[in-house]
């Protein structure tokens, strides 16, 4: 993709770095009051008044995190965006702004970061963040991006991994699942590719799970909601390493156990279809995939008639005592300990 000879390519060099990123951030606006300084100082200001900020940073390395051979460099810059935007809205609390560092070696021309640039500039439109600095540097292993998102939020509204109680439901937002058949889906056709490069892959009955993968969303929408249903979290996660996971987490963070119930997990009919002609089991895949970017969270049992009708809500378990433990409840009624499958960005390769 990046090799066509007929694409224009403008050295990296030839702007140096402050021309670099006079170019890639010329289209960043402010929207956010509490913005009094943006890009072109030595450091941004804000001004969040009487409210807290939130800050959250992640990073992403070509080749552990993304493969550009599927992955389109505006996906990648939007993608980046969602992923860091998503744990501020896991915190309960507003994203308003985020830093954007990249390195990127020579094989990269001007245009290529141009195409990244306006995925992270659509982005930060529709989620009405502001791009407020950052860095760039060379690389010698391909191209890694680092955001950092900032958030602000009332102290009351702040909701922790760590507020939890026994007898609480466990709610999970939107679906599950989908953003790791997507990623399957397109690491079989990747191959069947370099086998035969005139194959051109048909991913007509796949559209959903790959752009879950591809370009998933941040649910900012969830803590305008819950407060519109006058409900406060006790405990919040978003499900970036598996849905397992992320529940151990909040058991662990809140010296809780939990009841999960497989009939209640919630996956589109896309991954249904997909993991029947992968033959792969429905449920390890909805527990185990990542990058869903959905919220987890529990309430009070006494909100449940507050939330029970509304279809971005699904109700999958309910946490017990800690010595109880963590299991799944099978479609079966069979009790099984719950285990964590997710993603583990630091397990050896096999």
């Amino acid at each position: 993709m990046l090799e066509d000879k007929n694409q224009k390519r403008t050295s990296l060099s030839d702007l140096g770095e402050f021309g670099l990123i006079e170019h890639l951030t010329k289209h960043f606006a402010v929207n956010q009051s509490s913005t009094l300084k943006s890009i072109g100082d030595d450091a941004a200001v804000l001004d969040f008044g009487n409210k807290k900020a939130v800050v959250s940073t992640d990073l992403l390395i070509e080749g552990v995190h993304f493969d550009l051979s599927y992955m389109p460099l505006k996906h990648l810059g939007y993608k980046a965006v969602v992923a860091n935007v998503s744990d501020i809205c896991a915190m309960n609390a507003t994203p308003t702004q985020i830093t954007v560092s990249i390195a990127v070696s020579n094989r990269f021309p001007l245009e290529a970061l141009e195409e990244l640039f306006e995925g992270i500039t659509l982005a930060s439109k529709l989620y009405n963040v502001d791009v407020i600095g950052g860095d760039t540097t060379s690389s010698q292993k391909g191209l890694i991006i680092s955001i950092t998102a900032i958030g602000e939020a009332n102290l009351e509204d702040i909701t922790y991994r760590n507020g939890a109680n026994a007898n609480d439901l466990l709610v999970v937002t939107g679906d599950v699942g989908a953003a790791y058949m997507g990623l399957q889906v397109l690491e079989r056709e990747k191959q069947v590719f370099q086998v035969n490069p005139n194959n051109q892959p048909d991913l007509e009955n796949y559209t959903y799970l790959i752009e879950r993968q591809l370009k998933p969303e941040a649910r900012k929408d969830i803590k305008e909601l819950l407060e519109k249903l006058e409900v406060k979290p006790t405990s919040m996660i978003d499900i970036s390493d598996g849905l397992s996971s992320e529940i151990l987490h909040l058991c662990k963070q809140s010296g809780v156990g939990c009841n999960l119930y497989e009939e209640k997990i919630p996956v589109d009919p896309q991954l249904i279809d997909v993991c029947e002609e992968f033959n792969i089991d429905i449920t390890t895949i909805a527990l185990s995939g990542g990058e869903d970017y959905e919220l987890l969270f529990t309430i009070k049992m006494e909100d449940f008639d507050k939330i029970k009708a509304n279809p971005n809500l699904t109700v999958i378990g309910h946490m017990t005592e800690e010595k109880e433990g963590m299991h799944l409840i099978t479609r079966a009624t069979t009790k099984i300990p719950l285990k964590a499958r997710g993603w583990n960005a630091l397990q050896n390769e096999a």
